[in-house]
């Protein structure tokens, strides 16, 4: 007789950790999150499976094994591009956590002897040292009133795939056989082509401008807002922008150099395609 249910199901993969989001689900689009009521996401262990995925190249390039693995530890999110930027670093810690363990080596070459080293990392801690960002906080100038948000998964890959690519061209400008006028006409576009990127990054970060007669929300307005307004303007809303983006990142770790025993602080940077190498 054939059996209905797995009896094998009671030893698959079970939740090792629960997570609180640092957006507290909020600018998440309708749909792509189920948010228990504890508002504690479970988050499972990757299968062998996942780690495939993750080892492809292609897919680390486009996102999809980044989603792939999101939406099979984490099945709270139904739709992983749509993870606002502010809670995807805390995301993939916690599935190396529970896959792995909370501990992960990084590299490190002291400022005073110069000696590199090998350090180990508590990643509860850094997952505890994640806050919230208060998005609430308008920039204001003269009539003006600009909010922000949080990006979502999808348009920060997106962007710096458009952003590797015109480095790429800049990069092979000197070493073609095209003519210096040839290498400057390219060089020029491909500068206009990166000043538009860093326009459309900075427009999908505003949530809406607020005026004495409308409040603009429509992607192509801010857009076309960005590419005309004075350079005053435009620099107060990139820095506000930048300051957000950092403060989503991960604060530095203090270190002590095994050698010297010099005390510093170590920059580190959560790279999605190696993460979980």
């Amino acid at each position: 007789m054939t059996q209905t249910a797995n009896p094998l199901k009671q030893f698959f993969r079970q939740p090792a950790l629960y997570l609180k989001l640092p957006s507290d689900g909020q600018f998440w689009e309708p749909g792509s999150l189920d948010m228990p009521p504890n508002k504690e996401l479970p988050v499972l262990p990757m299968t062998a499976i996942d780690e495939i995925t993750y080892r492809t190249p292609d897919a680390l390039f486009n996102g999809s094994a980044v989603v792939s693995v999101i939406q099979s530890c984490v099945p709270s999110i139904r739709n992983a591009w749509k993870v606002p930027a502010v809670d995807l670093t805390a995301i993939l810690i916690a599935i190396r956590i529970a896959t792995y363990n909370s501990e992960m080596e990084i590299n490190s070459v002291c400022p005073a002897c110069e000696t590199e080293g090998d350090y180990t990392l508590d990643l509860h801690t850094m997952l505890a040292g994640i806050k919230p960002i208060d998005f609430s906080k308008a920039v204001k100038h003269g009539d003006l009133e600009v909010f922000f948000r949080s990006v979502d998964y999808q348009t920060q890959n997106q962007l710096n795939a458009q952003q590797f690519d015109q480095q790429r061209i800049i990069r092979s400008i000197s070493d073609s056989s095209d003519t210096e006028d040839e290498k400057l006409q390219k060089l020029n576009a491909a500068l206009r082509a990166v000043t538009g990127i860093t326009i459309t990054a900075i427009s999908g970060a505003i949530a809406g401008i607020r005026t004495p007669a409308a409040f603009v929300t429509e992607p192509e307005f801010i857009i076309d807002f960005l590419q005309n307004c004075d350079r005053t303007l435009f620099g107060i809303i990139r820095d506000h922008a930048v300051e957000l983006r950092e403060t989503s990142e991960l604060p530095p770790v203090p270190v002590t150099c095994t050698e010297c025993n010099h005390q510093y602080t170590q920059t580190i940077t959560l790279d999605s395609t190696n993460f979980f190498e």
